[in-house]
């Protein structure tokens, strides 16, 4: 396996930018902008530099790379700590019912509330793969290795965490669910509004946004339909989070109406059952069809973190590790490495 998750740095702002460019829209994340994109690798910098424990206003930024040939093929982001530099803003979908005594009817209207409630969480986005790539598990590889990432660094990271996935995007790159609430408000249609985001945060949302409640049968049918969907190409993602502990907690996405999802951050199964071990051998004999299992093998602190698949297997006190994990993680026995089971 020549393919590692490690630490952003201003070398990878064309393959990011490249990346970008693929996204088709609705990925504020990963905005098609160098100068966002090198703004982005600015901001990480100083998070792995900053030597002082606790969550703040950091962001992580990691690339997948194939060290064989020293190529960028995915990318991933950890937030540690969103809405400290300014709102954090969901919807969330509640209910108010009313009753008719004349009528003899219980009336129940479901809402959508402008909120705040996630401030403060962590939250894991930006995830991307290039096309070419999405095979042999590298996406389980990339999205997973940031909760390696969190279990070894934990202070740095906030007891809630959540994922906002994209929302449905029509062939035209337009956003049904943008077109039918914010998008009556804002003057700009969802490319725009999206692009300004990317670049300068949601801040304009506190401005223009409506602050009372929008009534979702009010709607049309095309933005009713897309609440709470994720986008096609995000299906997978959503399963993904479901199989690490993820929920949906009836939280969407202001612009495109796609689902938040969230969870405790100890219970993330990733987190959870992270073990960590010293390397006490590296042994040739591991690998398919002889000995050991394949896992996540994730080593180093913050900006010297690097996370692969690997063979490991127990030996003496710690585990044996398979050359080619080794050389990519650059581990040497007597290291320590966290690992987790790969599912």
């Amino acid at each position: 396996m020549t393919f590692v998750i490690r630490a952003a740095h201003g070398g990878d702002l064309q393959h990011l930018y490249e990346m970008a460019k693929r996204t088709g829209g609705g990925f504020t994340n990963l905005p098609p902008d160098r100068a966002a994109l090198m703004a982005k690798l600015e901001r990480s910098a100083e998070a792995f530099a900053r030597a002082e424990d606790g969550a703040d206003d950091d962001l992580f930024v990691f690339v997948l790379e194939n060290t064989a040939t020293g190529e960028v093929r995915g990318t991933c982001q950890i937030f540690s700590a969103v809405g400290l530099k300014w709102p954090f803003y969901s919807y969330r979908i509640g209910a108010l019912t009313q009753h008719s005594a004349e009528l003899g009817r219980t009336f129940r209207a479901d809402i959508l509330n402008l909120s705040t409630d996630l401030e403060g969480a962590t939250e894991v986005g930006g995830l991307f793969l290039h096309p070419g790539e999405r095979a042999g598990g590298l996406g389980m590889l990339i999205a997973r290795s940031r909760y390696l990432f969190i279990a070894g660094h934990r202070a740095r990271f906030a007891d809630r965490t959540l994922a906002e996935l994209r929302g449905v995007i029509d062939e035209a790159g337009g956003s049904p669910f943008w077109d039918g609430v914010a998008g009556r408000f804002f003057g700009m249609n969802f490319q725009d509004a999206d692009e300004f985001n990317a670049r300068h945060g949601n801040q304009f949302i506190a401005d223009l946004m409506p602050k009372h409640p929008v009534y979702i049968a009010m709607l049309s049918d095309h933005a009713r339909a897309v609440i709470g969907v994720p986008h096609p190409s995000g299906r997978a993602a959503m399963r993904m989070l479901e199989a690490e502990g993820f929920a949906w907690e009836n939280y969407i996405d202001i612009f495109d109406g796609g689902p938040t999802m969230t969870a405790r951050t100890d219970q993330i199964r990733s987190v959870r059952e992270a073990a960590r071990d010293t390397v006490t051998a590296i042994d040739a004999q591991l690998g398919e069809h002889q000995a050991g299992e394949m896992r996540l093998v994730a080593m180093g602190r913050l900006a010297q973190f690097r996370c692969a698949f690997g063979w490991i297997a127990p030996h003496g006190d710690g585990i044996a590790l398979d050359p080619a994990c080794a050389a990519v993680l650059g581990a040497e026995p007597g290291m320590t490495v966290t690992h987790a089971a790969r599912w």
